[in-house]
């Protein structure tokens, strides 16, 4: 990116400091130069081996303050199930044609999905498509419910569930809400997802378990912030 807004933006951040989680936010928020809500993100740089299935970071946390986005939901349900995700307000019913759209086309207009087990069967071969996405429904991201619990998976995904993992990489890429969010909000957010990925860490992981963190925002420079002092953060009590 070679813009020069970006490069203005990019020389007010200091690339050999070590940021607090708050300054670093307060500094993303500041250095925002577009037109639209950028999303802010945390990008995480892990001492994992991601090669290794006993090293794989995966979870799922609620942000007390949600992503400040509509998130679209679809659902792989049957049965009674379609009434059940009818009445949570889910917006898309995946039925046969949707299924084979995604299969076939790599149609993925939605933000989250959730399936119920009978479901499984049906949309095993979508991993290709949804897997990369980390569209996948999985108990343990808390997306493959029964049918009672429908309702409490679309709530919880319209309150800001965010589900996260590795990539092969090593590397974590996380949103945590809006640059229109105050400081504080985007602070609490962080904290939480922060805690999240402590509770996650792998005991085949040795070491500093964080080897870089970076806030940014969707079109802005990054900001390196203290990987110690980003991993001690924990969710705030209101």
């Amino acid at each position: 990116m070679s813009g020069k807004k970006y490069k203005a933006a990019a020389e007010k951040v200091d690339r050999s400091k070590l940021h607090t989680p708050q300054e670093a936010l307060a500094l993303a928020k500041e250095l925002s130069f577009v037109a639209f809500d950028e999303t802010v993100e945390i990008h995480t740089r892990l001492n994992v081996d991601p090669r290794h299935s006993d090293q794989q970071v995966r979870s799922t946390v609620l942000l007390p303050h949600g992503l400040g986005k509509t998130v679209r939901i679809l659902a792989f349900v049957e049965g009674e199930a379609v009434q059940a995700a009818e009445a949570a307000g889910v917006d898309i019913i995946a039925d046969d044609e949707i299924i084979k759209k995604i299969e076939k086309e790599g149609w993925v207009e939605f933000d989250t999905a959730i399936a119920i087990p009978s479901m499984m069967r049906k949309i095993g071969r979508l991993g290709r498509v949804l897997g990369r996405r980390g569209l996948m429904p999985s108990p343990k991201a808390g997306t493959v419910v029964q049918p009672d619990e429908i309702a409490r998976a679309v709530e919880e995904a319209r309150a800001g569930r965010l589900a996260y993992r590795n990539d092969k990489t090593a590397n974590l890429h996380v949103p945590i809400g809006k640059v229109s969010f105050e400081v504080d909000k985007l602070h609490d957010n962080m904290g939480a997802f922060m805690d999240s990925l402590r509770r996650s860490r792998p005991a085949a992981s040795k070491g500093q378990f964080i080897r870089r963190c970076v806030v940014t925002t969707t079109m802005g420079p990054g900001i390196l912030v203290d990987p110690n002092l980003a991993l001690a953060m924990e969710v705030e009590e209101n």
